[in-house]
């Protein structure tokens, strides 16, 4: 099971950013988002009705206490900073040892805590420049996914988008 945790989300500031989080993860290969800061009953709603509507069994949770949900976390603890250590140097460590544990991908919010980059297995950067967390998420997943997350079927989808060059066509299943 792959998890995205969002830490310190604020209802106000943050509403599209932690949607972006958790559509992205859900769309490119993660099964859970975990969000610590305010408890947003909008946001969690919103996310359930694109599963609901777009497919798969994607999951969000509110964790009150982000250093219990981190330190209970039973797998990899992947930290996405631009502090880390270049991904690419440690995506194919992290390929292997997830065959078989579950993966917990850390994006910050505003200032991330210290004890985040001490309870990580991993402080990963993207790039070592100032970047966005969706971005970031993004392209870890499709690095540890070798690309193969963009071909991904979503099962019970009642709706579903069919390419086209020009315009926009969405097939929707009639329950």
């Amino acid at each position: 099971m792959i998890t995205v945790m969002r830490l310190g989300h604020r209802i106000e500031r943050d509403k599209r950013l932690s949607t972006h989080v958790a559509l992205s993860g859900r769309a490119l290969g993660c099964d859970k988002m975990v969000y610590s800061g305010e408890k947003d009953a909008r946001l969690e709603q919103s996310v359930r009705k694109v599963a609901e509507n777009w497919g798969g069994d994607f999951e969000i949770v509110h964790e009150r206490d982000w250093k219990h949900a981190i330190s209970k976390f039973d797998g990899i603890k992947v930290h996405l900073t631009m502090y880390g250590m270049p991904f690419e140097r440690k995506i194919s460590e992290i390929r292997k040892k997830t065959k078989r544990r579950n993966l917990l991908i850390i994006v910050g919010g505003e200032k991330v805590p210290h004890e985040v980059y001490q309870q990580a297995d991993y402080n990963l950067q993207v790039t070592g420049q100032p970047h966005s967390e969706v971005a970031a998420l993004a392209l870890f997943l499709h690095e540890l996914f070798k690309g193969k997350e963009l071909e991904r079927k979503f099962k019970g989808a009642k709706m579903k988008v069919i390419p086209q060059e020009r315009g926009k066509l969405v097939k929707k299943k009639m329950a």
